[in-house]
C-alpha cells in the first residue's frame, strides 16, 4: 500500500493539498494519506494528525514568539515519519516550517515532493540550495519559478497553477444572487481579511471601517467568506463591534466573487482568485515594523500581489503598511463603485492574469508526480 504523508500549514495550503489528495484517491484508491492539514484535506480522505486551525502565523516577530510551539510540532511530525515510514512526504507551502521537515525526511531516506514551493524568485534565494539538497522534486506552479529552481540545480517539474483548474463559478448569476440573498440594487462588496488569525485581527477592522465610509455614499451590501482556519465567533464579534452589517459565508466563494462589484483582500492566494474571477480588488497588507524592515531589504520583486507579478504591472492596486488604512481602502473601492467604465477597464486588465496562468491540469499532474515519486519511478 502506498503511504503518503502531507504537511500543509495554513488555509491556502489545505485548499491545494485537498485537491491533490482527491486526485490521488481517484488515481490510487488504496493509497493511505495522513499528516498535518485542515478540514479540506480531511474531507478529501487525509487522516489529520495535527489540525492547522490555530497555526496561521506570519512575520519575523510573530514567528519568533511561537518558536517553541513549532519545535514541538516538528518533533511530533518527525516521530510520525519514523513510525509510519511513508513512501513520500508532500510539503505544501509553509516554507519556514516545511523546509526543516524536508531535511528530517531526507535524513531518513524519505523522498520529498514540494508543492507550492518557497518563492526563491522573490526572496530568500539562499533557500534554493537547501531545496536542491533535500527535495526529490519541486512541483512548480509558475514558469518563472521553475526556471529559477532549474538554475539553482534543484529537480523541478512545471505542473501548472492549480487555480487555473479550480477557480470558476458553479452557478448562474441569478442562482448565486438568490443563494447569497444578494441585493440587485446594492454595490456588493467582498471583504477577505485573510486566513491567518493575526491577519484578520490586523486588517478586518480597517476593512469594516472602510465599509462604513462607503455606506455613506452608496447603497452597499458586504460579504465575508470565512476561512476554515478562523473561528466564526471571532468574526461575528468583530463585525458586531464595528456596527457594519456583513453577511458571513462559508461556501461557494467563487460564485460569490462572480456577483460582487469589488473586493478588499489580504495579500496572498485570495488576490489571485479574485483576479481569475475578474473581480476588481484592492490588496491590503501590513507587517510588524521589524518584519517590514527586513522584507524591504530581502525581497527582490516589485509587487506584493501575485496578479501584478504575473503580468508585471499593477492591475490589482496595493495598499501596504501605512497606506493600508480604512480611508485608503474606501477611496480605491469607490472609484469602481461610482464609475462603471473604470471598473470595466480593470476587468479587462484582469483578463490578462488568466492568460498568464497557462492551461489547466495542474492538480492531475501533481498527483501523478507524487505517486510516481512514492513508487520510485520519478516524474
Amino acid at each position: 500500500m502506498t503511504k503518503i504523508m502531507f504537511s500543509a500549514g495554513e488555509a491556502s495550503g489545505d485548499l491545494h493539498a485537498s485537491a491533490v489528495a482527491e486526485e490521488i484517491r481517484r488515481l490510487c484508491p488504496e493509497a493511505e494519506m495522513f499528516g498535518m492539514g485542515g478540514a479540506g484535506m480531511a474531507r478529501a480522505g487525509v487522516k489529520i494528525l495535527y489540525d492547522i486551525k490555530d497555526l496561521g502565523i506570519i512575520g519575523l516577530v510573530e514567528v519568533i514568539r511561537h518558536l517553541p510551539r513549532f519545535w514541538r510540532l516538528r518533533r511530533f511530525l518527525t516521530e510520525t515519519m519514523e513510525e509510519e515510514k511513508p513512501d513520500v512526504l508532500v510539503c505544501v507551502d509553509y516554507p519556514g516550517f516545511n523546509m526543516k521537515l524536508a531535511r528530517e525526511a531526507k535524513k531518513r531516506d524519505i523522498p520529498v515532493v514540494y508543492y507550492i514551493a518557497p518563492t526563491i524568485w522573490a526572496w530568500h534565494r539562499s533557500r534554493a540550495k537547501d531545496i536542491a539538497r533535500d527535495v526529490s522534486m519541486v512541483a512548480s506552479i509558475f514558469p518563472f519559478e521553475a526556471e529559477a529552481y532549474k538554475k539553482a540545480g534543484a529537480p523541478v517539474t512545471f505542473v501548472g497553477n492549480p487555480l487555473a483548474d479550480t477557480v470558476h463559478p458553479s452557478m448562474t448569476q441569478k442562482e448565486a444572487m438568490d443563494y447569497f440573498g444578494a441585493d440587485p440594487a446594492a454595490r456588493r462588496i467582498l471583504l477577505m481579511p485573510g486566513s491567518r488569525l493575526n491577519e484578520v485581527r490586523g486588517l478586518l477592522p480597517d476593512m469594516l471601517e472602510a465599509g462604513k465610509i462607503l455606506s455613506e455614499h452608496f447603497p452597499c451590501q458586504f460579504f465575508l467568506p470565512r476561512a476554515e482556519t478562523i473561528d466564526r465567533e471571532l468574526l461575528e464579534k468583530m463585525i458586531s463591534e464595528s456596527g457594519l452589517p456583513v453577511i458571513l459565508t462559508s461556501d461557494r466563494t467563487y460564485d460569490l466573487m462572480g456577483i460582487c462589484c469589488a473586493a478588499a483582500a489580504s495579500s496572498g492566494t485570495a488576490t489571485l482568485e479574485t483576479a481569475l474571477m475578474k473581480l476588481p480588488t484592492v490588496l491590503v497588507y501590513r507587517l510588524a515594523s521589524l518584519t517590514w524592515w527586513a522584507a524591504q531589504r530581502l525581497v527582490h520583486v516589485k509587487y506584493a500581489g501575485l496578479p501584478n507579478l504575473l503580468v508585471d504591472r499593477e492591475v490589482t492596486p496595493e495598499l501596504l503598511q501605512e497606506k493600508a488604512t480604512s480611508r485608503g481602502i474606501a477611496e480605491h473601492l469607490s472609484r469602481w463603485l461610482e464609475d462603471e467604465q473604470c471598473r470595466q477597464e480593470n476587468i479587462r486588465e484582469l483578463e490578462e492574469v488568466r492568460t498568464a496562468m497557462g492551461s489547466g491540469g495542474a492538480v492531475h499532474r501533481t498527483a501523478a508526480l507524487i505517486l510516481a515519486t512514492a513508487e520510485g519511478t520519478g516524474a
